[in-house]
C-alpha cells in the first residue's frame, strides 16, 4: 500500500525534476549564445507614432509632470523648472529638442537624465519608459552612419525601429544652436 501512495508523488517529483532540468538546459543555452554579444540597456518610450530610447545609464528618475513650475517668457523648448534631490532642474520638451515631433498624447512623465556633461535635466515623455536591451554591435554599426543625436536601430525580433537618442549630442547641438542665435 505504501508504494501505491508514493507512486504518484514519485512520478510527480520526477516530472518536476525533468521540467526543471529542461529549463536549466534552455537557460544555459541562452547564456552561452548571448555571452558573445554585449547588450546596451535602454529606457524605451513612445514619442508620437515612433519609439524612442535613451541609454539606461543616463536615466536617473521618472517623475510626474505636475511637479513642474512653468517659467513665463522662456524659450519654446523650456517647459519650466522642478526641484529634484535639492537641485533646481530645467524641464525641457523632448519633442521640441528633436525638431518638432508631435506627441500622440499629452506628456505625463518627466525623465530626469544626465546630459553627458555631468549636469541633470528633465525631459517630458508620454509614458514611463520600459527597459529594453539592444545589441551593442547593432548600435555601434548604426551610429557610424549618423551625425545627429538620433540613431535608428532596427530590432530583428519584431522589425520595429527604435530611435536611440545620444544625449550628449542632443544637448551639444542645442547649445550650439542657442549660442548662434
Amino acid at each position: 500500500m505504501t508504494s501505491t501512495t508514493h507512486g504518484p508523488e514519485e512520478v510527480q517529483d520526477q516530472e518536476v525534476r525533468t521540467l526543471l532540468e529542461e529549463r536549466a538546459s534552455r537557460l544555459r543555452g541562452r547564456s552561452d549564445g548571448s555571452a558573445d554579444e554585449t547588450m546596451l540597456m535602454v529606457a524605451e518610450f513612445p514619442l508620437g507614432e515612433e519609439r524612442y530610447a535613451i541609454p539606461l545609464e543616463s536615466l536617473r528618475a521618472a517623475l510626474p509632470l505636475r511637479l513642474v513650475t512653468p517659467v513665463p517668457l522662456s524659450q519654446p523648448h523650456v517647459i519650466g523648472v522642478l526641484r529634484y534631490q535639492g537641485q533646481v532642474l530645467a524641464a525641457l520638451s523632448l519633442a521640441a529638442l528633436l525638431g518638432g515631433h508631435g506627441w500622440r498624447q499629452d506628456p505625463a512623465v518627466l525623465l530626469v537624465v544626465e546630459r553627458g556633461d555631468g549636469e541633470l535635466c528633465a525631459l517630458d515623455c508620454e509614458a514611463i519608459p520600459r527597459p529594453l536591451s539592444l545589441p551593442t554591435a547593432s548600435v555601434e554599426a548604426a551610429r557610424t552612419h549618423v551625425e545627429g543625436p538620433v540613431t535608428e536601430i532596427l530590432l530583428s525580433s519584431n522589425r520595429q525601429i527604435i530611435h536611440l537618442i545620444d544625449l550628449p549630442r542632443l544637448f551639444a547641438r542645442g547649445a550650439g544652436a542657442r549660442n548662434a542665435g
